[in-house]
């Protein structure tokens, strides 16, 4: 996960909102709750990408990272 956000030079209120949709992502209880921690992530990405003027799927690890969280708290609740 460090070497994921090294590898993407975010500036540093990046980093820490990077870090802290994870952190609600893996604080969720609910399938609902689930969907909005996602869909958040899923906007920041976004919004990095256009003011950056990125490529759409330059941060494709970014998103991954979200993803993999989300499967594995998914995953969680269906226990």
């Amino acid at each position: 996960m460090v070497d994921t956000l090294a590898a993407l030079n975010l500036r540093n209120a990046e980093e820490v909102q990077t870090l802290n949709l994870l952190h609600q992502i893996l604080l969720t209880y609910t399938a609902d709750e689930l969907f909005r921690a996602s869909n958040r992530a899923e906007g920041f990405v976004l919004g990095v990408e256009t003011v950056k003027g990125a490529e759409r799927g330059e941060y494709g690890r970014l998103v991954n990272t979200f993803e993999a969280s989300a499967t594995a708290c998914r995953q969680e609740h269906e226990q």
